[in-house]
């Protein structure tokens, strides 16, 4: 049975991923922050799920969370844990803290955390890393407003690519993924897909991409996404 570790499972995108991977079934490493929402707990009653708090931008939270694993493989990382940002995010009025914690969580955590858990994923014949970002992070697009929003998954994209040039003979297949406006507390009830529906496509795209696809910016459907 494969293993599949996803952060931030509280609840929305997170918490469907971990439903469609049980379904299947794989061994699921939830992590949350703070408790576990109580419809996570209720998962617990299959034997393949691991519940692990997690702070992302903790150093020590990330250490502890390696340490609990205890050299257990894992062939699938899906670093899901995101936020929209602070209020504030347009050219006139613009919250440089709330722009550098989104920075924190959105394109430092997920690299920090893949480069903590690489001996775990190196154990796997073909490992795997999803770096949930948006289709706001792609330059092609001209739109306004949203900076830390836009330029933390930006950055997300850039490290994406980059660690699988440098980690593609390893056998590491490493992607972007745009998840499609989605109907949760960030993306809002007038978004136009659930999150099952994106949890679905993302299970589907993480379980067939191959070595050829590491590199590549996806969309929830597998669709190819332009930067």
């Amino acid at each position: 049975m494969q293993t599949v570790l996803i952060t931030g499972t509280n609840r929305g995108i997170g918490l469907e991923l971990v439903k469609q991977f049980l379904a299947k079934p794989y061994h699921v490493i939830a992590t949350y922050r703070g408790k576990p929402s109580d419809i996570l707990t209720e998962l617990t009653q299959s034997e393949n799920i691991t519940l692990l708090e997690l702070e992302v931008t903790s150093a020590e939270s990330i250490k502890a969370l390696v340490n609990k694993l205890d050299n257990q493989c894992i062939d699938i990382l899906i670093n899901n844990a995101g936020i929209l940002g602070p209020e504030n995010q347009s050219l006139e009025n613009i919250d440089i803290e709330g722009w550098m914690q989104t920075f924190a969580v959105n394109s430092i955590s997920p690299f920090v955390i893949s480069q903590a858990l690489l001996p775990l994923l190196e154990q796997s014949t073909a490992p795997k890393i999803i770096n949930l970002s948006s289709m706001m992070a792609a330059l092609h697009r001209e739109s306004t407003g949203m900076y830390a929003y836009r330029s933390s998954k930006a950055a997300l994209n850039k490290i994406s690519q980059t660690m699988a040039v440098e980690l593609k003979h390893k056998g590491f297949i490493i992607c972007p993924v745009h998840p499609g406006w989605v109907k949760t507390d960030m993306g809002g009830e007038d978004a136009e897909i659930t999150a099952l529906e994106s949890a679905q496509g993302i299970f589907k795209l993480a379980k067939n991409i191959s070595i050829k696809d590491s590199g590549t910016f996806f969309t929830w459907q597998g669709d190819v996404h332009v930067w």
